[in-house]
């Protein structure tokens, strides 16, 4: 079984993006090889969050985590801060990257132009990203396009420690799957859906409640003419809608293209709300019982303490090879 490591931070609310690109994946995994499947709290105070909003946002995202079909049993489900080693190792791997390499993250670019002021820990996320990953040695990280250029990273501090320490490190490959990768925003299909756009009308919380997500569907963006066609070139937005009709149906493309043959946006948009509605109504039922048992605390204490015992061990021989004095007694 290869390593698997992925996480989401608990900063908005989790998206119909976020369910069919990530965590339908995640679910997937865990069959076949030993994921670990974290909240990554320490990455969202890279910039400024209400400290209430983040506990409860935590518990949140682990909770439908749980409700998405991720077993506890197979895969290990917990919150970053709870396991110490990646802080730790975080800052050993700071050490190792040198400003420039930091400086062309695409990604602080784009969170700090026209800022006057950026905080530090925007700056080196990318080396607290690869301490994630390397801490389990992982094997394959399933990444969206944002965050590859921060896999490269992780790959060549990987190599760089390798060389200068000693071989330790597995260099991790990216799992990008075939189907589901990206789901575009409602509002605009040049962009892809994401929890932190200011327009709420432009993603479908998976804790929205059914009539709202219907009238986000019926609100969605679509291309002139009205040919229920996928032609992501020339109808980018009618096509994102095909694909999220295409993953809640679980039909294929060519299959809405026939039924809806000569009928139009309307019937279209108001049948693909009820198969999202039919996908995401089951989740919430079980996110509410998950929150309300307050088991979850269970699960994220035992799956914390399963991957300390892999990130400690890490992390010593880390220590030793880099020649920290040990402690003793």
């Amino acid at each position: 079984m290869k390593k698997v490591l992925s996480g989401i931070q608990p900063s908005g609310q989790l998206t119909l993006g976020n369910y069919i690109g990530a965590m339908q994946n995640f679910v997937k995994l865990q069959h076949t090889e030993e994921c670990f499947f974290m909240v990554v709290d320490l990455h969202a105070i890279s910039v400024p969050q209400d400290p209430a909003a983040l506990r409860e946002q935590t518990e949140a995202v682990a909770a439908l985590f749980i409700a998405a079909g991720i077993d506890p049993l197979k895969a290990n489900v917990f919150v970053q801060s709870h396991v110490r080693a990646h802080a730790e190792l975080g800052w050993l791997f700071t050490t190792l990257a040198n400003m420039g390499e930091l400086e062309r993250m695409t990604q602080f670019k784009d969170k700090s132009a026209g800022k006057e002021s950026v905080g530090a820990g925007l700056f080196v996320y990318p080396t607290l990203m690869a301490a994630d990953i390397l801490v389990y040695n992982a094997d394959l990280v399933p990444v969206g396009d944002d965050q590859k250029q921060h896999l490269e990273l992780t790959r060549d501090l990987a190599h760089r420690f390798n060389t200068r320490f000693g071989k330790y490190f597995t260099i991790p490959e990216p799992y990008i799957p075939k189907v589901g990768a990206r789901v575009m925003s409602l509002d605009d299909a040049g962009k892809k859906m994401s929890k932190s756009n200011p327009n709420a009308g432009s993603f479908i919380a998976l804790l929205d409640p059914p009539d709202v997500i219907r009238k986000k569907i019926s609100r969605a963006t679509t291309d002139s003419g009205r040919e229920v066609k996928f032609d992501p070139a020339n109808k980018p937005e009618v096509s994102n809608l095909m694909s999220i009709y295409a993953h809640c149906a679980n039909i294929s493309i060519e299959e809405i293209e026939a039924r809806y043959e000569g009928q139009g946006y309307g019937p279209f948009k108001k049948e693909l709300a009820e198969h999202v509605v039919s996908v995401i109504e089951p989740l919430q039922a079980r996110y509410n019982e998950i929150r309300s048992s307050g088991e979850i605390h269970q699960i994220l204490k035992q799956g914390a303490e399963r991957a300390a015992v892999i990130a400690d061990r890490t992390l010593a021989d880390v220590k030793e090879l880099m020649g920290f004095l040990p402690p003793r007694g």
